[in-house]
């Protein structure tokens, strides 16, 4: 098997408050559009995204009535603190403050108008113990 690209689908109530919200601050293009779908994507290695509302008749019928929760969509970037003014300074509340854990991994997360998680990780020296 060649995996040829990467893409996550969320299935969410507002498809076009999630799409604002990744093209906005998180540098996403629309590469396709429809009535409850957008499909997203970045010029980098980050994975492309099709948002879909939920009840779309797309989905087989056991999926229509999900929503993503208890998803964490993290991106390991450089200059996590740079990141974090810079999300803060657009207006968006962090809802997990940036911290750095014992293992080496500095993180923080933000969360989008349909409850997605978006988690950012910036890897370090872990602290010697």
């Amino acid at each position: 098997m060649q995996i040829t690209a990467s893409t996550v689908s969320l299935t969410v109530d507002d498809v076009a408050a999630s799409q604002r919200f990744f093209t906005t601050h998180l540098g996403y293009t629309e590469q396709a559009a429809a009535d409850g779908f957008a499909s997203l994507t970045r010029q980098d290695a980050a994975v492309d995204i099709v948002l879909l509302a939920r009840g779309n008749q797309v989905l087989p019928a056991d999926q229509r009535d999900q929503h993503a929760s208890g998803l964490i969509l993290a991106f390991t970037t450089a200059d996590i603190q740079d990141e974090e003014k810079r999300l803060r300074a657009e207006g968006l509340t962090i809802t997990m403050p940036l911290r750095e854990e014992p293992w080496g991994e500095r993180l923080f997360q933000i969360t989008d108008p349909n409850g997605v998680v978006v988690q950012f990780v910036e890897w370090t020296t872990p602290n010697a113990s």
